[in-house]
């Protein structure tokens, strides 16, 4: 278990950019922050000792023809452990969660084709699935927005120009792919092993993956080692009218990690992180409960992670 961190505003700041550019250079976060690069290094290898502190980069399945979905899965108590196990190791699965007195389990799935689908391939122990494709929409939650705009606008971002443009990986694309979702800010010389590039090379494609959105960095901060002790996946009916202005509302709590507008008995999803029980539930009575157009919802408490990102936990 990691151990509980405070993190002040530099921590934060450095969150942040590395939110906006997983790979930035320490010097480029010293400037915005107004600091010298020896305190982001230090600060950076602080965070990572503690294990507060992960980047990685994955492909944008969207940018690549691929759909996301999240699978509900409800299945026997001593069926979830294996079942979650299994979904974790598949290339196709991320944030695989045990929910709900462990009979139930959550992933989101990118299948690698529209016709394969991940619950045709389940084992024993499931009785019961329901499948909610992710919708494209511009919800940003801004739970670690810490730098104002002008400080965002000196980090770099995807070239708008080759947003559209048709990307094919190869082999050598996927073992970088894979590398990086273990380490985002692996070396050159690191990733050139792992795909059998030059060191050139790999920062031509690099850059390049970068530049068309296909590649993205983000920061994996474990809420516990802030001292954040319940999770909760949140299921929410909204009407259609106000399905827009409820997840906007949403993405500006700071309690929400995550939320996406999706297909199914519901039409919105999201993520909370809070300190406790009692917070959660002042967070669910006092602010969710309050939101426009909401008209049902249903709270599934994460147990445990069992994957973030592609990366299975320990």
């Amino acid at each position: 278990m990691a151990k509980s961190v405070t993190l002040d505003a530099v921590d934060r700041g450095l969150v942040h950019a590395l939110k906006v550019d997983g790979r930035v250079a320490f010097s480029t976060v010293a400037e915005v922050l107004g600091v010298s690069e020896h305190t982001v290094a230090r600060r950076y290898r602080r965070l990572r000792t503690h294990g507060v502190l992960r980047v990685v980069g994955v492909a944008d399945g969207l940018r690549l023809g691929r759909t996301s979905w999240i699978i509900r899965i409800r299945c026997t108590p001593d069926a979830a452990t294996p079942i979650a196990a299994a979904l974790a190791r598949r290339t196709d699965t991320c944030w695989v969660h045990v929910l709900s007195g462990g009979t139930e389990i959550s992933c989101n799935s990118q299948p690698h084709s529209r016709g394969e689908q991940l619950i045709n391939k389940l084992p024993r122990g499931v009785f019961g699935v329901t499948a909610h494709e992710l919708l494209p929409g511009p919800f940003h939650p801004r739970q670690w927005d810490y730098l104002d705009d002008a400080q965002r606008a000196r980090l770099r971002r995807p070239d708008p120009d080759l947003l559209a443009e048709k990307v094919t990986l190869d082999p050598p694309d996927h073992r970088m792919l894979a590398r990086l979702g273990v380490d985002g800010r692996a070396t050159y010389a690191d990733l050139g092993r792992t795909t059998g590039w030059s060191q050139s090379t790999v920062a031509r494609r690099l850059d390049h993956l970068r530049r068309t959105g296909v590649l993205v960095f983000d920061v994996e901060v474990p809420p516990l080692a802030l001292g954040y002790e319940a999770e909760a996946r949140l299921w929410i009916t909204a009407q259609p009218a106000a399905l827009v202005a409820t997840a906007e509302a949403l993405a500006g709590h700071a309690e929400i990690s995550f939320v996406a507008v999706t297909t199914g008995p519901t039409n919105l999803v999201a993520h909370a992180t809070c300190r406790d029980s009692g917070d959660l539930y002042r967070y669910l009575t006092e602010r969710v409960a309050t939101l426009p157009g909401l008209h049902t919802l249903e709270t599934a408490p994460v147990l445990r992670t069992v994957k973030a990102f592609h990366t299975p936990q320990p």
